[in-house]
């Protein structure tokens, strides 16, 4: 399936400011289900970017604005090639046991806790029953816990926010695609199994996709996993049908690393398996490793925001319309610290756009 994606941002100040410095994380990556045919970031006031790839292997733009102004507006356009994972995506590789110092030393950083995933003991106990449940296989554990949260919890736009602890959001039974994820994520690590959190796109022109404004009020969705121990798949359709046009927000999904198969990608919000339909930006410990927008700037402005995300399915032969935009330099074995400023009225400016 080939995907257009146009990611906009846009801040009003009530009054300028001086100086804003600013990371963005749009940039679809290339793995073995999605190419990056083509990427270019717009910005406005016009700025030069310095896109580089973080410590956890996600494309970061940054851009800053040093002179006055009292608008700033962020584009990201990109064209992708996406297809449905397989069997062959998952191999049977050596046996390994989720216990061996081996495995967990390779995957120490997901399975600590972190300001989002902070579990307490109700998310322990019951991730432990679905685990007991699954006779401890962590395959079957990890499909259990995300068809749990997809069943568990009601899809409610703003009902929390970023910052919200993942125990207020088990107690509560609600939140958006950010809160399922990192419930997921935090029950899976709280059995001892790796998981992590992911920001993308989703594109679906089906009513009952969450990530589609025309879903359903309560964020209800039809159907169920099947019987054989898998997440059901995405509704079927033409890939190669041209001219849906969605507009939505980012999205957010979990992976978990299962001993001898890999990372395993699944959706709990709409309770399904990653497929064609979802384009990968990065992914990383929690939300805060992965934000789309993240800056500082230094003013007494206050910003008004407008964020949107339009996803076009297009003919796979016709060639994209935007130019590659290149790395200007690439530092794989460094994370970004983010930005700090240099004023006393330096204020945070992060869009929220997952939902």
């Amino acid at each position: 399936m080939r995907l257009d994606i146009r990611y906009r941002t846009r801040f009003e100040f009530d009054a300028p400011v001086r100086e804003s410095q600013n990371e963005l994380r749009a940039c679809p990556i290339n793995d073995g289900t999605q190419q990056l045919l083509n990427y270019r970031v717009t910005v406005s006031p016009p700025v030069r970017t310095l896109s580089f790839i973080d410590y956890w292997g996600t494309q970061v733009d940054h851009f800053g604005v040093t002179e006055a102004h009292s608008t700033l507006e962020v584009i990201a356009e990109a064209s992708v090639l996406t297809r449905d994972r397989t069997e062959g995506d998952h191999p049977k590789q050596k046996p390994e046991n989720q216990h061996d110092p081996e495995f967990r030393d390779r995957h120490l950083e997901y399975l600590a806790r972190t300001g989002h995933t902070d579990w307490c003991a109700k998310i322990a106990e019951q991730a432990n029953r679905l685990a007991q449940d699954a006779q401890l296989d962590p395959w079957a554990t990890v499909l259990a816990i995300h068809e749990f949260t997809g069943e568990y919890l009601s899809y409610q736009p703003g009902a929390t926010e970023i910052g919200v602890p993942v125990s207020e959001i088990f107690a509560k039974g609600a939140g958006v695609c950010q809160d399922f994820a990192h419930l997921a994520v935090s029950m899976c690590r709280s059995v001892g199994i790796p998981a992590r959190y992911v920001s993308g796109y989703l594109f679906s022109t089906d009513s009952q996709i969450i990530g589609d404004p025309g879903g359903n009020p309560d964020g209800s969705i039809t159907g169920t996993p099947d019987q054989r121990g898998e997440p059901e798949s995405e509704p079927e359709t033409d890939p190669d049908s041209a001219g849906d046009l969605v507009r939505v927000q980012t999205h957010a999904w979990f992976e978990a690393a299962v001993p001898g198969r890999g990372w395993l990608p699944l959706d709990p919000t709409n309770r399904l398996a990653v497929g064609r339909r979802h384009v990968k930006i990065g992914h990383g410990r929690d939300y805060d490793d992965v934000p789309p927008l993240r800056g500082v700037y230094s003013g007494p402005g206050t910003p008004r925001m407008e964020a949107s995300v339009e996803i076009r399915r297009m003919d796979p032969a016709q060639p994209p319309t935007a130019r590659m935009q290149p790395l200007v330099s690439h530092a794989p074995g460094t994370q970004s610290k983010g930005n700090t400023a240099q004023s006393q009225t330096a204020r945070s400016q992060t869009a929220q756009q997952q939902q």
